[in-house]
């Protein structure tokens, strides 16, 4: 059996979930990455995605979050979130207004790097709503 670590998952709002986990999958900017005990010490910045987390007792947990940072140390992992919000919460009208904001902020862009920067966020929020149909 894998070793637990634990694991907190942070929003503005509130903390979502605080427990014993084996594994933690991110969203990583620079792509996915999974995190198990014992991981080397690292900071990361998040893209829009799924973070999901395996407890120790075999159950499964599933946010989406819309940016953020994921912190692991020595004690264990931290998801500090932009925003986020159980899957089981997450509905199509949801991401469709999502995909919406992103769109409308790719056409209020300032500049190149601005437009870039949004055109990215919302190629992430069409995979993401491409998965949520899938499943």
């Amino acid at each position: 059996m894998a070793e637990a670590f634990q694991f907190e998952l942070v929003s503005p709002e509130r903390l979502l979930l605080s427990a014993k986990v084996t594994d933690v999958i991110v969203p990583g900017s620079e792509g996915e990455f999974g995190v198990g005990a014992g991981h080397s010490p690292f900071l990361s910045t998040m893209r829009p995605g799924v973070v999901k987390a395996l407890s120790e007792d075999g159950s499964k947990h599933e946010y989406f979050v819309r940016g953020g940072f994921a912190d692991v140390s020595a004690s264990g992992m931290t998801v500090l979130a932009e925003q986020a919000i159980p899957m089981a919460d997450l509905d199509a009208g949801y991401i469709a207004q999502q995909i919406q904001d992103a769109s409308e902020d790719v056409a209020d862009a300032k500049d190149e790097d601005a437009r870039q920067a949004a055109r990215l966020v919302l190629s992430q929020l069409q995979e993401l709503q491409a998965a949520v149909k899938a499943s």
